[in-house]
């Protein structure tokens, strides 16, 4: 529900919507690559204009959109930014009020020991570890759930010196993606998958074979 994301936010961050209404969190998973991405690379590689990735993902949830012809559906990615260039949502958030991935921050950590540090949370999937990512919410304007109730994100970075191995991963050693594997994995990222996401957007219209006209 909606009020569940705006209950922890300062009002600047909340969504304009009856705290009642239905939303849903957008997860990609190690296998889009292979089974989204590049199959659509294949089938629309002259409308390819801007990041592939997002354009993927647009793609694939306007069809979603299609699937409730009589419903208003308003879809909201993770890449949007409003004219004061806050997010338009903040995804780690929308992901643990959802129950989909735990997002571990700072006070979750007993033994704080980085002072002033500006320390970042990450969000850890129970099955994905951080092999995954936040794409999008999906919320449905005209559908209110009174009676839904919350399920609690699996804390599956249970004790206090993993959790402070994990942000101390992701905030200073991030590029290595250690962090990815703080806890045993069902599936990560393909090689050639890691190697796209390494590479600097402006050189991975060439890794999926797409010409400069495309770009």
């Amino acid at each position: 529900k909606v009020g569940w994301y705006n209950a922890v936010l300062q009002p600047a961050f909340h969504l304009s919507y009856p705290d009642d209404t239905l939303a849903f969190v957008v997860l990609s998973t190690p296998s889009m690559f292979d089974k989204a991405l590049k199959p659509f690379v294949n089938k629309e590689r002259l409308k390819i204009i801007r990041d592939p990735v997002d354009q993927c993902v647009s793609h694939h949830l306007s069809h979603v959109k299609e699937k409730f012809p009589d419903q208003k559906v308003d879809v909201i990615f993770d890449y949007e930014i409003l004219p004061s260039r806050k997010p338009k949502f903040l995804a780690q958030t929308a992901a643990h009020v959802a129950g989909a991935a735990y997002y571990y921050q700072r006070k979750d950590v007993k033994l704080d020991r980085w002072g002033k540090k500006k320390i970042y949370g990450v969000c850890i999937h129970p099955k994905y570890g951080g092999w995954f990512a936040i794409r999008g919410l999906l919320l449905f304007p005209d559908i209110q759930v009174p009676f839904l109730e919350q399920s609690a994100p699996v804390d599956c970075v249970s004790t206090d010196e993993k959790r402070i191995e994990l942000l101390e991963q992701f905030n200073f050693h991030w590029q290595d993606g250690h962090y990815r594997d703080i806890i045993e994995v069902k599936e990560r990222y393909s090689e050639e998958q890691k190697a796209y996401f390494a590479t600097p957007p402006a050189e991975r219209f060439r890794l999926l074979g797409l010409t400069q006209e495309a770009q």
